[in-house]
C-alpha cells in the first residue's frame, strides 16, 4: 500500500511538472543580431572627414529584441585600401602609402543593463599628430547573448 501511494504521488508530481511547462514559459532563447541603426544625426556617417587637432563626436543608435550588452569603437588607417565596408557607397580613395604615425583607437563602452535601444555617444580626440588619409571606423555592438553586428564607415582624416 505505501509503495502504491508512493508511485501514486510521484507519477501526480510528474504528470504536474510537465503540464505547467507550456508553449509560453519555455525559455525566451535569443537568436536575433543587435542592430547599428544609422540616423541623419548619426556621425560619423560613410565617407566623413575628420580633422585633425579636434574632438568629435560619436553618436549611433543601438537596438535588440531582448537585451543590449555593449558596444565598441576601432579606428584604423586603410592606407593599403583593405575592406571591410558595410556601406553601399564608396569613398574616394587617397593614393595607397606606408604608415609613419596613423591613428589607432579601440574603445569599449558598456551599455545600462535591462535596455533594449540606446543611443551611444563618445567624445574621441583626433590629435594632430597622426597620418592624414583614408581610414576605417568600425562600430560594433554585442548584445547581452552575445551576438554581435559590426558597422564598418570608410572615413577621411584631414
Amino acid at each position: 500500500m505505501k509503495n502504491k501511494i508512493k508511485y501514486s504521488l510521484l507519477v501526480l508530481v510528474a504528470t504536474v511538472s510537465l503540464n505547467s511547462c507550456g508553449e509560453d514559459e519555455k525559455p525566451n532563447i535569443d537568436l536575433e543580431y543587435p542592430e547599428v541603426i544609422v540616423t541623419e544625426a548619426s556621425f560619423p556617417l560613410q565617407c566623413s572627414v575628420l580633422e585633425r587637432g579636434t574632438t568629435i563626436e560619436f553618436k549611433a543608435l543601438f537596438r535588440d529584441n531582448v537585451e543590449l550588452g555593449g558596444f565598441s569603437l576601432d579606428i584604423h588607417h586603410n592606407f593599403d585600401h583593405h575592406t571591410h565596408s558595410t556601406e553601399v557607397n564608396d569613398c574616394e580613395m587617397d593614393p595607397v602609402k606606408t604608415p609613419v604615425n596613423p591613428l589607432l583607437f579601440i574603445q569599449t563602452y558598456n551599455i545600462p543593463t535591462g535596455l533594449k535601444e540606446y543611443e551611444g555617444t563618445a567624445e574621441l580626440e583626433i590629435p594632430s599628430d597622426v597620418d592624414p588619409g583614408d581610414y576605417h571606423f568600425m562600430i560594433r555592438v554585442t548584445d547581452k547573448e552575445g551576438w554581435q553586428t559590426i558597422q564598418g564607415l570608410s572615413i577621411k582624416i584631414e
